[in-house]
């Protein structure tokens, strides 16, 4: 059974731990989330209920998930555990330990840099997602092979960005981009990932924008994980 790490069960991690429980593919799944279910998340993240305001994203999220694959008995074996905790760079090796995978649907730079930087570490794949406003994007990342967060970013952006909250985000993208991490997860436990393609939506046009990435060879990632030859 393939062990899945989904870092953030808010806009996106909600789609795609519910398209992944609903796949029928053995997995068993971490959700990881340190925040608390408000009313204001109700509208795009799928998993909670009106009932479930003030309790623990994660822990909400994986008796709902244990509960509708507890009523589909043809389903392939599914399990599902929490840890209502703030991943950090202490943390990250510990719950890494055993992944196949990592989905990282955080809300916020730093924490996403340090999930990229820890899964290269520990060569377990990463799905990166985000979703801000009108637009979404995805990347797949392979350690050792393909372009990582940092190859295209360098590193967090100076000052602080507009969360979610802050700058509003359109519901039906956080679906599409949280299917799709899904499913780019799928494909990589399954052998035939879609990596090193930047993803980009644009849900006022409905367009998607693909971009091919490159490795940076001065990028951090090549000092823990040298670049292949070409």
């Amino acid at each position: 059974m393939s062990r899945v790490v989904i870092l953030g069960v808010g806009g996106l991690g909600c789609p795609a731990a519910l398209a992944l429980a609903e796949s029928g593919v053995p997995l068993d799944l971490l959700l990881i989330d340190d925040d608390v279910v408000e009313r204001s998340n109700l509208a795009r993240q799928i998993l909670f209920r009106e009932q479930d305001v003030g309790e623990p994203k994660a822990a909400a999220a994986a008796r709902r998930l244990g509960a509708m694959h507890s009523q589909a008995r043809d389903r392939a074996s599914f399990r599902v555990d929490f840890e209502n905790i703030r991943w950090s760079g202490s943390t990250g090796a510990a719950l890494l330990r055993g992944a196949d995978i990592l989905l990282d649907a955080s809300d916020n730079f730093a924490t996403r840099f340090v999930a990229n930087d820890a899964c290269i570490a520990a060569r377990v794949p990463l799905i990166h997602g985000a979703a801000l406003g009108w637009e979404g994007r995805l990347l797949t990342i392979l350690p050792g092979l393909t372009a990582c967060l940092r190859c295209l970013f360098e590193g967090p952006p100076p000052g602080p960005l507009p969360t979610c909250a802050e700058a509003g985000v359109a519901s039906p993208l956080c679906g599409v981009v949280g299917a799709a991490m899904a499913r780019a997860a799928l494909q990589v436990l399954a052998g035939k990932p879609a990596a090193g393609v930047l993803r980009r939506w644009e849900a006022r046009t409905g367009a998607e924008r693909p971009l091919t990435l490159r490795r940076d060879p001065s990028c951090a990632c090549g000092i823990l994980l040298p670049c292949p030859s070409q």
